[in-house]
């Protein structure tokens, strides 16, 4: 048997030439390539050999930046990863979802020493479009410093790990030392407009036993909010006519517009990792590791204007006298009738007819406010409010296996392990009402929760077979996973999803008030939406590699994986390596894939509130398995479409590339092409109440003309055409969608990798060129919007790429970096085209300048991210709407400049 024992601090791992055992020790000690563990199952492989692209990032690459987030300093160093502030974004802005080559974040699977990372609890529901309803792992709370390093497979890998690995993996490799200690701290805030930041953090290696080692890290962050805004014309216009209150519609940070727009507050940002191991024999060890991670979100969602806001403030026409119901009338503000028996009691609204149609007229305010049994919610917000929402954030992992070799011929490397990952988002919004409560409404709520949880075991076999003729031994590896997920939906308190008295028909007359219940903005989870589902899969996986011959390297796995929600599944791979020369190697591979539909997307109930055209509107997503989600599915079927279906989507994978050495310089370049079938995402809005009409007509049903969704149910009931207590929660929904196959994609693009050595005369100096060129195409559109289909297509840059100068002497060191931002598209406000943006190419720089001390062991640096301060293309329809300065999907992000100071201490 072939096999090196490494020496780590005072702990000792064992290499072995064939297995997938004991391989996070440190590369360096075993050759000066890099050595990694991602896309093949042999021990000790180069990346140089790997037949599928794989770049390696290391710890100290991650920690030598401004930023802080994982999410962020993985775009600085990934140029095919992309991720943005995503402000108003309901749950994403909480967990904000990011897009590797393109595809979705559900389609890249992240490891963590081997492992899968559990999902996070986090749908986003607004993913500006190519997000939309992606449920991925919140690489955010992984602490930089834990970080030995990053393995980047740019290749599908489903028939190697399984569901979701369409668009490649992230390896992450945590630290094993067993000695030694780094702490770091470091400020930084935005050249303008807020955005604060601190951090401190610490990494501690200790010895266990003999052989095995004790690594943690833990890190403690805050950030503030930032404002790229200006204010909405509406806002200004209600200033203009006198409306003083509006200055209070904000109550977050102070501020002088009514929405911002910009990254969240952060509060108690707690990350912790642990990694463990020791050698229980010469050939077997016991490992563990796990994460414990916690933080509070909070940001802002739209305005709610108090002339205009529907279901709170908008009111029917009324004589402008006395407030009473009139076609040819004035729009009003809306009037509560709290007694609910007399209609007359009470005016309809009040007239809008003060400050040029934009001020209550004070005459019939001041009867309603004088009226205990009438109530206007212009008493309570005089100037509008802006809702707040966040969420509390609590990450929890736990991972435990062995691993070894068996001598048995050549000898069988085991690696058998169980691993449980939980992540919980429960949320609270505050500024807001529950307008069908009238006066008795809270201003703050619970309105639930969701909870994702897995369970994975595995079980990984590998035993090298000497072949004739070959130049290595045949690598068999072999292997199963057990793994169960499931989602849970907690109910929001009872304010949150109350159906109060200016709503309720059994309370108010005839068929309610026009009120709309549950908390404005993000209602409550009903009871009957509350709940776990669950689902499980097994699988079983073969692959094969070796070297035939000193010049050819050829690999092929195959995996079958069994849903019980969706049936099974079988996905292959074949890949190859060729060296024509010693400094000249061609590669390629072609794999098939799948990504599944999580527990969560299936059955996961939600109501964002949404623009509509120019107007904000509850939208809701539901499961298509709902009796409203089939009622809808019924009626496009009705109406010619597609029956619209969920299940597992498929892709087709083919990469082909070169690698290649010019005197000193390094150069890769890899093509690849990823044909993606039915991807399982977030529908288009479909307009429900225009469905029940439809259905009303076709059935001679007669409705009102204003009549509401639970007025039009209530009818269809009464005339036995359906049973409006199967609608339980759709009540208030005027449109909604769910998750289903909805699309086909293909994503084609080119990689370019350059390292250069410089000989400058002095100290250590290197060139590294990055870029990415990256195109989607939607080949099946389904029943997708024109406005998402560009999304899809358009919303990130073609071209992204970075060029990075690091330059080390002595006790000093310094980085310059050019950013390259190509142009983009955004449906703003996801508006189906109504307010379409053309963002123009862009350049950032970054630069720092570090400095040791103390024999090396501390280092203070200085630098900044965007140092020239450059931001993106002006939003032409800012004022006009909500008031965002910059598009809010800009590549870039919105912030501008970044400036910092970290100091780092390095200890035996």
């Amino acid at each position: 048997m072939n096999k090196k024992i490494l020496m780590m601090g005072t702990s000792v791992l064992m290499l072995s030439a064939i297995g997938t055992t004991a391989t996070y020790a440190q590369e360096e000690t075993v050759t000066e390539e890099k050595i990694i563990v991602t896309g093949t199952r042999r021990t000790a492989r180069s990346a140089a050999d790997s037949p599928a692209p794989v770049d390696v990032i290391t710890g100290d690459e991650f920690i030598n930046q401004g930023a802080t987030d994982m999410t962020d300093l993985l775009r600085l160093a990934v140029p095919s990863y992309n991720v943005n502030q995503q402000p108003i974004s309901d749950a994403a802005t909480l967990i904000r979802p990011a897009n590797l080559r393109g595809l979705s974040p559900d389609e890249t699977l992240v490891l963590v020493n081997g492992k899968r990372l559990h999902r996070a609890a986090v749908i986003a529901f607004l993913g500006g479009g190519i997000s939309d309803g992606a449920q991925g792992p919140d690489v955010s709370t992984i602490p930089a410093l834990a970080i030995k390093r990053l393995e980047v497979l740019r290749d599908g890998a489903a028939s190697q790990y399984g569901s979701d690995a369409i668009a490649g993996v992230l390896h992450f490799i945590l630290k094993d030392d067993a000695e030694g200690a780094t702490f770091e701290a470091r400020v930084g805030s935005n050249y303008d407009n807020g955005g604060d930041t601190y951090s401190v953090a610490g990494n501690v290696g200790l010895p266990l036993g003999d052989t095995g080692f004790f690594n943690i890290t833990a890190e403690y962050s805050e950030q503030d909010p930032t404002d790229q805004s200006v204010q909405r014309d509406d806002a200004a216009a209600l200033i203009a006519a006198g409306n003083t209150a509006v200055a209070n519609a904000f109550q977050l940070f102070p501020t002088d517009v009514v929405q911002p727009w910009g990254q969240p507050r952060i509060d108690d940002d707690i990350k912790v990792f642990v990694n463990t191991a020791v050698q229980f024999s010469e050939n077997g060890e016991l490992y563990a590791f796990g994460n414990y991670a916690q933080r509070r979100t909070e940001g802002g969602f739209f305005f709610r204007n108090p002339t205009n806001r529907g279901g709170v403030f908008a009111g029917p026409l009324v004589d402008p006298i006395t407030g009473a119901p009139d076609p040819n009338g004035v729009p009003s503000v809306r009037v509560g009738n709290l007694a609910g028996l007399d209609a007359n009691a009470c005016p309809a609204g009040i007239p809008l007819t003060a400050g040029g149609g934009l001020l209550p007229d004070p005459t019939v305010l001041g009867l309603v406010t004088a009226d205990a049994n009438c109530f206007s919610f212009v008493e309570l917000f005089p100037g509008g409010f802006t809702p707040q929402f966040g969420g509390n954030l609590t990450d929890r992992s736990i991972a435990i296996g062995v691993r070894g070799d068996i001598q048995i011929g050549n000898g069988l490397s085991y690696d058998v392990s169980y691993r449980y990952g939980k992540n919980d988002a429960n949320f609270f919004i505050s500024n807001t009402i529950n307008a069908s409560l009238g006066p008795d409404t809270p201003t703050s709520f619970r309105p639930g929760g969701y909870t994702q949880e897995e369970d994975n075991i595995n079980l990984d076999l590998a035993y090298g077979i000497p072949v004739a003729g070959f130049a290595s031994d045949l690598n068999i590896a072999a292997g199963f996973e057990y793994r169960v997920e499931s989602f849970t939906i907690r109910a929001g308190d009872p304010a949150s999803t109350a159906i109060g008295p200016l709503s309720a028909p059994s309370l108010a007359f005839p068929n309610g008030q026009g009120f709309s219940s549950s908390s404005n903005g993000f209602g409550g989870f009903i009871a009957s939406s509350a709940g776990t589902s669950r689902q499980s899969n097994t699988a079983f996986y073969l692959d094969a590699e070796a070297d035939v011959t000193d010049s050819l390297i050829m690999q092929a796995a195959v995996r079958y994986e069994n849903f019980d929600s969706f049936g099974g599944t079988t996905n292959f791979k074949i890949g190859g390596l060729y060296k024509l020369t010693d400094n000249f190697t061609v590669r390629s591979t072609f794999s098939t894939g799948f990504h599944a539909p999580t527990a969560g997307q299936a059955n996961v109930t939600n109501v964002s509130t949404v623009f509509v055209g120019a107007v904000l509107a509850d939208q809701g997503t539901i499961p298509l398995s709902s009796t409203a989600g089939q009622f809808m599915a019924d009626f496009l079927v009705s109406q010619g479409q597609d029956r619209p279906t969920l299940g597992p989507e498929n892709s087709d994978n083919f990469s082909a590339g070169v690698a290649f050495k010019i005197g000193p310089a390094s150069i890769t370049v890899d093509y690849f092409n990823i044909k993606v079938t039915d991807r399982i995402a977030l529908s288009d809005s479909f307009n429900f109440v225009a469905a029940l009409r439809t259905v009303a007509a076709n059935n001679g049903v007669t409705v009102g003309a204003n009549d509401s969704t639970s007025q039009l149910l209530n009818a269809l009931d009464a005339a036995g055409v359906l049973s409006a207590g199967d609608f339980a929660g759709s009540e208030d929904l005027t449109s909604f969608g769910f998750f289903n196959n909805d699309f086909d994609t293909r994503t084609e693009g080119l990689d370019f990798i350059v390292n250069v050595p410089l000989d400058m005369g002095r100290g250590s100096t290197s060139i590294t060129g990055a870029a990415n060129y990256n195109q989607t195409k939607v080949i099946r559109t389904g029943n997708v919007s024109a406005g998402r289909l560009r999304q899809l297509e358009d919303n990130l840059p073609a071209w992204r790429g970075n060029i990075t100068l690091n330059h080390e002497e002595d006790n000093w060191s310094g980085l310059l970096r050019a950013n390259y931002y190509g142009s983009f598209f955004e449906d703003h406000l996801d508006s189906n085209l109504a307010f379409p943006i053309e963002g123009g190419a862009e350049v950032t720089f970054d630069a720092q300048l570090a400095l040791k001390f103390m024999d090396g062991q501390y280092q203070i640096a200085v630098g900044a991210n965007n140092i020239l301060n450059n931001f993106p293309d002006k939003n032409p329809f800012a004022n006009a709407i909500v008031g965002a300065k910059y598009p809010l999907t800009s590549p870039m992000g919105i912030n501008g400049g970044f400036y910092y100071l970290r100091l780092t201490a390095k200890l035996p």
